[in-house]
């Protein structure tokens, strides 16, 4: 049940520089599948060539604007992205795509890099699970739980089967964490704050947090630290 230092295998050919997508309200988890619709000329020219390339896009959350709002007009990002794959695509004859993207990885944006494309484009560090050794029937715990948290939040969602057999079978803490991240009405910003945690020890104690909170259920679990710290990444 330990996630430590695991990548998945589609990234083997990952050149180390992808192409950066900033929106304001997305968050791309690792084993979620996001639809676009992608319209803007730059990010057109993006698409193209990430479809003549390595098929990988950094999905990055804007920062509020602020301070620290860069003088070139370009809005500031986190600097922790979900790295992922177009799975699917369709040209549109005006030039539109509609895409789904799958999500690998969390990467870590080292700098941007300077090119004459329209789009930005970034250095990036995978970021593989460093989940530390937990007891075995704990980890199945938290996973149990979470599931079971899943289950009764989204029980009309297309995860609704997902959750139902993974109850019977081990599931990667990790998985589980991403999975339900990615399907929660939550904002955006909540949702980096699990994006920036790649332990899944404290990003499972962290989630759970939010679920007993969603529920209106502020007890804490006594197994669990509360609050959770996070990891210095």
């Amino acid at each position: 049940m330990t996630d430590a230092g695991f990548l998945d295998p589609a990234l083997l050919d990952f050149s180390g520089l992808a192409p950066l997508f900033p929106l304001p309200n997305v968050v791309l988890f690792p084993y979620a599948v996001l639809p676009l619709h992608i319209f803007e000329p730059r990010y057109r020219q993006m698409t193209a060539d990430a479809l003549a390339g390595e098929g990988y896009l950094a999905m990055a959350l804007r920062r509020s604007a602020g301070p620290e709002e860069p003088s070139d007009g370009q809005p500031a990002i986190h600097d922790v992205v979900g790295l992922g794959k177009i799975i699917a695509h369709e040209r549109l004859p005006d030039g539109r795509y509609y895409l789904f993207l799958r999500g690998l990885a969390r990467a870590r944006v080292l700098r941007e890099v300077e090119s004459d494309r329209l789009y930005r484009v970034g250095k990036l560090k995978l970021c593989p699970e460093t989940t530390p050794e937990l007891p075995v029937d704990e980890c199945e715990r938290r996973c149990q739980t979470l599931m079971q948290f899943g289950r009764k939040l989204l029980p009309k969602s297309d995860l609704d089967d997902v959750f139902r057999h993974a109850l019977a079978m081990p599931v990667p803490l990790a998985a589980v964490c991403d999975i339900l991240a990615a399907a929660l009405p939550l904002p955006a910003p909540v949702l980096q704050t699990l994006q920036d945690e790649l332990r899944a020890d404290l990003r499972s104690a962290h989630l759970l947090q939010l679920l007993r909170h969603l529920q209106g259920d502020s007890r804490p679990d006594p197994q669990l630290t509360f609050p959770p710290t996070f990891s210095p990444n």
